[in-house]
């Protein structure tokens, strides 16, 4: 599957290096800083391919951008996966309800999407994988799974005994309780007849009357949610990358799932180093959800002409993990921010431009600090300096290449 056109992001290198990025990692509630030895792997999991893209999808995807970014200006290579659920049940639900084929709406809303990115300037990645392209790799998995005597089969579908993985909950470190009704809220099957224990969760789904279908190995039928996002994770990036991304809603029972399926399958790896996930965009008092319909697109907004620049730096002014409610008046404010902002380019020198870089890296490097990062830029626009305007064009490179944001 292609993915959208490349980026091209101003280098800073000529005012040394960025200092190493510092990550908060869902599973320890600690900072990390990667190791800095060969490139960066990241894999951030990617839509399915209904109702994209809403605000609270460009909000993930930028932070992870944010991310690659800072990575690239401390001097580190990145290698970057991000896959598209392309088959799966709330995708199937869509074209019912709707009465089109589920091929088209995937084909057309991942369209969509890359449309999207594009225009918001979100670095690409390497490899963009669908699920279905993916099958017979996520057969060999489960095929893996069960011979080691991790999956079982119940009436023709294979489950996946999560206990089988030593490290089972460490991801999330929740309670079982916890765990239960999580799973039930997203997607699981806690109370199926047949499985070994209430969390145990699909790997192969047999074949269904109206249901696509595929030829396998394991029968006919289809793969489940969280052993494709390890089959794809294990095939691009191998064992032990360096982040796992998407928004908060994926710890569990996603990340955990996919965690756990391949560690299980190969004893001894670690399948993440660090799990880093961004926070909930809510709208009218709900969390942004397509269950609630309560969505702001993306498109909508480049149709109504709004200034996609002004949209990103309305969406970076929230950390990243936090979250947030989205209004009108944020777009309003961060138009309001540009203009200033521009008008600060005309009355900063390269000195006080140089020390802008300093500065803004710094808060960068601690959990992609961008509320910090506004602060500085804000106090900076207000009139510290006196110049000639001789450092713009280093400001305007700056924020292009750390924000992704245009002067």
């Amino acid at each position: 599957m292609r993915a959208w056109e490349k980026v091209t992001v101003p280098s800073l290198e000529r005012f040394g290096r960025a200092p190493a990025v510092r990550i908060h990692d869902t599973a320890t509630g600690r900072l990390r800083t990667s190791d800095g030895r060969g490139p960066a792997g990241l894999y951030v999991c990617g839509i399915t391919p209904y109702d994209a893209t809403h605000i609270g999808h460009a909000a993930t995807y930028i932070a992870f951008d944010l991310l690659i970014r800072s990575w690239r200006d401390a001097g580190r290579e990145v290698r970057y996966v991000q896959n598209v659920t392309d088959i799966d049940d709330p995708l199937l639900e869509r074209a019912q309800r709707d009465g089109e084929d589920w091929r088209n709406i995937a084909e057309r809303e991942t369209e969509r999407f890359r449309s999207d990115m594009e225009a918001l300037r979100v670095i690409p990645p390497d490899d963009y994988v669908g699920a279905v392209e993916s099958i017979p790799v996520i057969v060999e998995l489960v095929q893996e799974l069960s011979h080691l005597g991790h999956a079982y089969d119940v009436d023709g579908d294979v489950y996946f005994a999560v206990h089988s993985d030593p490290a089972f909950g460490t991801v999330s470190n929740l309670t079982e309780p916890e765990m239960i009704e999580l799973f039930a809220a997203r997607g699981g099957d806690p109370e199926r007849p047949g499985k070994k224990h209430p969390l145990d969760c699909l790997l192969w789904r047999a074949e269904r009357p109206g249901e696509p279908a595929w030829d396998s190995a394991l029968g006919r039928g289809r793969p489940g949610w969280h052993v494709e996002c390890s089959a794809i994770a294990l095939g691009h990036l191998g064992e032990g990358f360096d982040v796992q991304g998407g928004g908060s809603d994926l710890v569990f029972p996603h990340h955990e799932m996919s965690a756990s399926e391949s560690q299980a399958a190969f004893p001894g790896i670690t399948f993440a180093k660090v799990y880093m996930h961004a926070g909930m965009v809510a709208y009218e008092g709900e969390k942004m959800s397509k269950s609630l319909g309560n969505l702001v697109f993306v498109s909508k907004l480049r149709e109504e002409d709004v200034d996609v620049d002004a949209l990103r730096l309305a969406l970076v002014t929230h950390h990243y993990r936090s979250n947030w409610e989205w209004t009108s008046a944020d777009l309003e404010r961060a138009r309001q921010r540009l203009t200033a902002w521009r008008t600060g380019l005309a009355i900063t020198n390269v000195q006080q431009a140089e020390q802008l870089v300093a500065t803004v890296r710094a808060a960068l490097a601690q959990d992609l600090d961008t509320p910090r990062v506004v602060k500085i830029l804000d106090d900076w626009a207000e009139g510290w300096h006196r110049g000639d305007g001789s450092g713009a064009d280093i400001i305007r490179e700056l924020l292009d290449a750390r924000l992704g944001i245009r002067l």
